[in-house]
């Protein structure tokens, strides 16, 4: 038995035992979270919000949350049963950027964010440099879009009850034209950002998952549109989509 904490204050208290848990069963809803705390899942919910503003926890495409990037740079994925996704997916990025000769990162969604996990960046003179680390919104990227669209009508209602957040330029603006691109990339099984999120970009993203289904993130290559006819797009995204069914082999269930 654990020795007694002389001075307890509880929100100290449940963010680190939400963390540990976290490390535990890599997976967790809020209502689960509220179970193991003993508190009301806006509680929880808030508890877990925090832990993902500080990096330590992610969220997937169906609002779950996963183990953040904090984890793997404190190396509190240590010892964990199943591989890190980070650990995984490097490889796979090294050899996509070497194929495509574009800049490819690893995402994840964090409420109405994309978060770039990881990236690695083409050689060319004029290229997409690294995102890894940074957050953008994700209605205007091509990895933000492809885990948007793995979402529900209803979730992706309570994703934007107030509609779409105001971003650069040609970004879309509305509700009803995300839905419709949406739609597109689901039936493509990839979505583009034509200069949405940066002007003379094009970005392709396909969703990543593990071997049961699950979505664990996206893949996506960010290149100069001069160097991206619209010929292009469905080669890049066939590259990017074998690169995602052999990670999710790799991946497993984990």
């Amino acid at each position: 038995m654990q020795n007694a904490v002389p001075y307890p204050i509880e929100s100290v208290d449940n963010a680190l035992r939400l963390i540990l848990l976290l490390r535990e069963r890599s997976r967790l809803g809020v209502a689960e979270a509220a179970r193991h705390l003993g508190v009301a899942p806006s509680t929880a919910h808030r508890l877990l919000g925090m832990l993902k503003h500080h990096g330590f926890a992610v969220q997937d495409g169906r609002r779950a949350y996963l183990p953040g990037p904090v984890f793997a740079d404190l190396g509190l994925l240590a010892g964990r049963s199943g591989p890190d996704l980070r650990t995984v997916v490097r490889p796979h990025l090294e050899r996509l950027s070497g194929e495509l000769q574009e800049t490819v990162h690893l995402a994840v969604l964090q409420g109405t964010a994309v978060r770039f996990l990881d990236g690695v960046e083409a050689t060319h003179g004029l290229r997409v440099g690294s995102r890894a680390g940074m957050s953008m919104p994700a209605h205007c990227t091509s990895g933000g879009k492809v885990l948007l669209a793995q979402l529900s009508p209803a979730e992706l209602e309570v994703l934007y009850p107030r509609g779409l957040p105001a971003v650069y330029g040609p970004a879309v603006e509305d509700l009803a034209t995300l839905r419709r691109q949406l739609t597109t990339a689901r039936r493509l099984g990839y979505a583009v950002n034509r200069e949405e999120s940066e002007r003379g970009i094009t970005g392709i993203g396909v969703c990543l998952r593990d071997s049961t289904g699950r979505v664990r993130g996206a893949l996506a290559a960010g290149m100069p549109t001069a160097r991206c006819p619209n010929t292009r797009i469905p080669e890049v995204a066939a590259a990017l989509r074998t690169a995602a069914g052999l990670i999710a082999a790799e991946l497993g269930g984990s």
